[in-house]
């Protein structure tokens, strides 16, 4: 006496496409680029160079806002620390939390707009990031370094999509249109992670309180990262359509 067939065991049907499988790892190149020279710097910081070495690689390196007011003369390294300084961590915890979440909130942006956007993105973010953090402390002597500047710019921006992300391409990617502002300040679960982001960054930055974290915490340049991707998205968001509840026809 026969029996059914179990589903393993019928034939496949021919022609019937193979069912997707998602790698291990997938994360956009970029955003792998990314974490492989904050990795690079990291080892370089903690077990190749000497001590001298290592503090002359954090003033090449790291923003200092003090060498911005005009008081210690000119060097070719004032135009690369506003961007330097984003690759390079002062700690295990530092660089693990930060790399964690630039993998969270950068794949699906990298996703979605591309890698020459997305490092462009990454640029100005960070740029933004020590921008603020240099008006607030022009005469600071301690360096900043970190991308969690260029971070939450990612997070600002995700925050502009309403978080959803579209999946059926196999590569998760921040969906739909950017919203406006006003829009999203009316959705309640963006309403709710605003805020929490800006308690937690008021309360670690000022407080100095941040598990496993050693230095104070930068939360202006946090703010100014996060401030420059919520409101400039759209500058690098090359596939913006309009959304559905505007239109080009103004007739009557």
């Amino acid at each position: 006496m026969s029996e059914p067939a179990s589903p393993s065991e019928v034939d496949p049907v021919e022609g019937a496409p193979e069912p997707r499988r998602e790698p291990v790892f997938n994360l956009p190149p970029v955003v792998l680029a990314v974490i492989g020279i904050c990795v690079v710097v990291y080892l370089l910081q903690q077990y190749v160079l000497s001590e001298s070495q290592q503090m002359t690689l954090l003033y090449d390196g790291a923003f200092i806002p003090v060498l911005y007011t005009g008081q210690y003369g000119f060097d070719w390294f004032l135009f690369s620390r506003p961007f330097t300084y984003a690759f390079m961590h002062g700690g295990f915890a530092h660089i693990v939390i930060n790399m964690v979440w630039l993998a969270a909130f950068g794949s699906p942006l990298a996703n979605r707009l591309g890698t020459l956007w997305f490092a462009l993105f990454f640029a100005a973010t960070g740029l933004a990031s020590v921008a603020l953090f240099w008006a607030m402390h022009p005469y600071g002597e301690a360096p900043l370094v970190g991308a969690s500047g260029a971070i939450s710019g990612m997070m600002g921006a995700a925050a502009r999509f309403g978080f959803r992300t579209d999946r059926s391409a196999g590569k998760a990617a921040f969906a739909g249109p950017v919203l406006p502002i006003a829009f999203v300040l009316r959705l309640r679960g963006v309403v709710i992670f605003l805020a929490m982001w800006m308690v937690i960054n008021l309360a670690t930055g000022l407080l100095g309180f941040a598990p496993g974290v050693d230095g104070q915490i930068a939360w202006e340049a946090h703010i100014g990262g996060f401030v420059a991707g919520f409101f400039g998205l759209r500058w690098f968001d090359r596939r913006w359509q309009a959304p559905e509840w505007e239109t080009t026809d103004h007739r009557t």
